[in-house]
């Protein structure tokens, strides 16, 4: 996913204990991982399109014949697409096997790697323990408003 354009994937669990994230139900994660190795496809497709190598669109996968199965959802087209085995009349498509091995074509993917990111910043001390519990308290009220 593209974040306020800066173009790398993020992704956030919650760690409260009310969140269905954690807890397997095929009518709603059916195959949990997929959103982590989604995402990771994502940043994977944007470095083979700025080295210029061909390749299929990641959402495209019913384009080629692929669905979205239950409880595995889409794993037979991720692996396809992984190991450029994805059947067309022109040969195989997928990811090219180099792009494993090469870096962000961009050096602009670097720039935001020195930004401190305090948002998942765990408490090193009592008092920023206590200033968490309160924080936590306080949005906990103002959701049920």
């Amino acid at each position: 996913m593209d974040y306020y354009g800066i173009g790398f994937s993020n992704i956030r669990l919650p760690n409260d204990s009310e969140s269905y994230i954690y807890k397997y139900d095929r009518r709603i994660n059916q195959f949990p991982e997929e959103v982590f190795l989604h995402e990771f496809l994502h940043t994977l497709e944007r470095n083979a399109k700025e080295y210029g190598y061909e390749r299929p669109e990641l959402h495209a996968y019913e384009s080629y014949g692929y669905k979205n199965e239950a409880i595995v959802g889409q794993r037979d087209w991720y692996k396809d697409y992984m190991n450029k085995e994805i059947k067309t009349s022109d040969g195989n498509v997928g990811l090219p096997p180099e792009i494993y091995t090469l870096k962000p074509a961009k050096s602009s993917n670097f720039q935001n790697g020195t930004t401190k990111v305090d948002a998942f910043k765990e408490p090193e001390n009592i008092i920023e323990e206590i200033k968490q519990t309160i924080e936590q308290i306080i949005r906990k009220i103002e959701e049920r408003r």
